[in-house]
């Protein structure tokens, strides 16, 4: 495991986000993972209409809300805790635009489709917070946005988790055999062995990691995002993964 820290980009309409990858200096996708962007959005920022191909996204929010329309004649507003999730397949066009009232906040995830299924019909679905199950122990709050009961669906085995965890409690994980991802903390301090790990930073879960551990040394919000690798080679430019 190591700790990689985020990168602030410009990106959209005048939009900031803190990324993890793709990124120049070397650090282009975590396969099946091709994108990750915690993004910070005040008013008059936001993503127009835009295209994309050959992958899957989940845009969840943590604080505001979000508008989704495509050219599918999919419109909706997703708000804080609920998830999107559009499949580009063959090809969409969307746009997202943040609430015009308050900032907006949260992680976009892309996630690689095997060669297999580039070409896929493109596809859009909502799961509000309702509907995302999330579980309660001392100290410890678990939603899961992907896997176990959750309704969201994807093409490839994703485990997507949101965990806020009390000061001084503990996180376990067992990772699968051949899974890997990261931990990325959104605010808080985490401890991982002898590291300590600050807000947009990540811990890299690589193949061959069998479980991870953190410690929270202050009050914490992260998540764990693992999932089965497709190993393909991955063509990514720009709003295209092919």
């Amino acid at each position: 495991m190591r700790i990689v820290e985020s990168i602030l980009t410009s990106e959209g309409d005048g939009a900031e986000v803190q990324r993890l990858f793709p990124l120049r200096a070397g650090r282009m996708n975590h396969d099946p993972f091709v994108l990750w962007d915690h993004f910070l959005l005040e008013k008059g920022m936001g993503f127009p209409t835009h295209p994309h191909r050959g992958f899957e996204a989940i845009t969840y929010i943590f604080e505001g809300s979000m508008e989704h329309k495509d050219n599918l004649g999919n419109h909706s507003r997703v708000y804080a805790n609920g998830a999107q999730r559009f499949t580009a397949g063959r090809g969409i066009e969307h746009s997202e635009m943040p609430d015009e009232n308050q900032r907006t906040t949260g992680i976009q995830l892309w996630i690689n489709l095997p060669q297999r299924l580039k070409t896929l019909d493109a596809d859009y679905q909502q799961v509000d917070a309702g509907s995302i199950p999330e579980k309660h122990s001392e100290g410890m709050t678990i939603r899961t946005i992907v896997g176990d009961d959750s309704p969201l669906s994807l093409h490839t085995p994703v485990h997507y988790l949101d965990v806020s965890l009390g000061n001084g409690m503990e996180f376990s994980e067992i990772i699968p055999d051949g899974y890997q991802g990261l931990v990325y903390l959104v605010n808080g301090l985490l401890q991982c062995d002898n590291n300590e790990v600050n807000p947009a930073s990540a811990i890299y879960i690589e193949q061959g990691d069998k479980h991870i551990k953190v410690t929270a040394k202050k009050d914490s919000r992260f998540m764990l995002c693992i999932g089965a690798p497709h190993h393909e080679p991955i063509h990514q430019w720009g709003p295209f993964v092919d």
